[in-house]
């Protein structure tokens, strides 16, 4: 990885809006920059809110020269076709979640190895510091900006069959993950039989029985409708994932400096709203799926789980010669 280039980050309060109607009627410059932007969530979703607010407020204190608006529900492709279109311009910018990048950024797979992170603060002060420069570089060189770094807070595994409070209670379960190996190989790990698939296609199979289960944050668990389909919901917090807003680097460079700038302050801004939102909803959908029936258990011996993860740690490392000191460097930052 290349030294980093960003350092010193400030946060600054988003400008309040008035009226997003107002600004819509405001004739835009003929040099405004439209810009389409993808989202995989649905409307009032932490992420969707935030990346609105950013959207309008990028208007707003542009005076029109860049004219962002936001696709949601992944209607301009899944994830996997949604990285290439921005990587190539067709699309300006993202909220990616790092899980799927692997492919196009090998770096970004140490955050797919499970309990890296000791809880979501920490991963909020490694990605926040110099390690989250040296990912933003790795991403600018495969044509992703990274903006500032968001939170999709920790996921856990749900399922039909029974609670999950032991690995053996995992065992023979089929269970959803996203397409990346090391999430294969995780539930492998615990004797569960992992099913890579579009997530979109995963409330169906539930309700066939395709699937026992997947794992998830509390509110995708919520707002995908999963929880009326599955009676259990167990914290084994075993992956915490950071996500990015990120821009096109195609898209980045017709800018001017001015409102490069202007446009990165508005989305740490909008990483800071996010995070916020992410813990209100975290709530509001865990609550939800209380009153709905399922049932929450927490996971008395993590280490239990821990402990089957480390010959994947071990071939990673292997595989992935330097990603050894990676990792003591992410464990050890305070």
């Amino acid at each position: 990885m290349k030294a980093s280039f960003i350092k010193g980050r400030t946060l600054k309060t988003l400008a309040p809006i008035a009226s997003v109607a107002a600004l819509v009627a405001i004739a835009l410059p003929a040099q405004a920059e439209d810009w389409r932007g993808w989202n995989i969530h649905p409307d009032g979703y932490p992420n969707t809110t935030a990346l609105e607010e950013f959207a309008d407020a990028v208007v707003e204190q542009t005076e029109g020269r860049v004219n962002p608006r936001v696709y949601n529900n992944a209607v301009l492709g899944d994830q996997s076709d949604a990285i290439e279109q921005t990587r190539n311009g067709a699309l300006d910018f993202a909220n990616f979640n790092m899980g799927p990048m692997g492919p196009i950024v090998p770096e970004t797979n140490v955050f797919s190895l499970p309990f890296l992170f000791n809880d979501v603060e920490h991963m909020h002060t490694v990605m926040d510091g110099e390690i989250g420069e040296r990912f933003a570089d790795a991403l600018e060189d495969k044509g992703l900006v990274v903006l500032s770094w968001f939170d999709s807070g920790a996921r856990s595994i749900y399922n039909t069959q029974r609670p999950i409070k032991t690995p053996e209670d995992v065992e023979g379960l089929k269970i959803r993950v996203m397409n990346n190996d090391l999430y294969v190989d995780m539930i492998a790990a615990m004797g569960g039989n992992a099913t890579p698939m579009s997530y979109g296609e995963v409330y169906q199979s539930l309700t066939t029985g395709v699937l026992d289960g997947a794992e998830n944050n509390y509110p995708s668990f919520e707002s995908s409708n999963h929880y009326e389909a599955t009676g259990y919901y167990s914290l084994t917090e075993h992956l915490i994932i950071p996500e990015c807003l990120c821009v096109a680097k195609s898209s980045w460079e017709e800018l001017s400096e001015e409102d490069q700038k202007i446009v990165r302050e508005v989305a740490e801004e909008a990483s800071t709203r996010q995070r916020e939102l992410w813990v209100e909803s975290s709530e509001e959908s865990r609550q939800i799926v209380l009153d709905y029936g399922v049932e929450i258990n927490e996971v008395d011996d993590k280490a239990a789980f821990q402990a089957l993860m480390e010959p994947m740690y071990e071939e990673f490392i292997a595989n992935n010669p330097g990603t050894g000191e990676l990792i003591e460097e992410i464990r050890a930052t305070e």
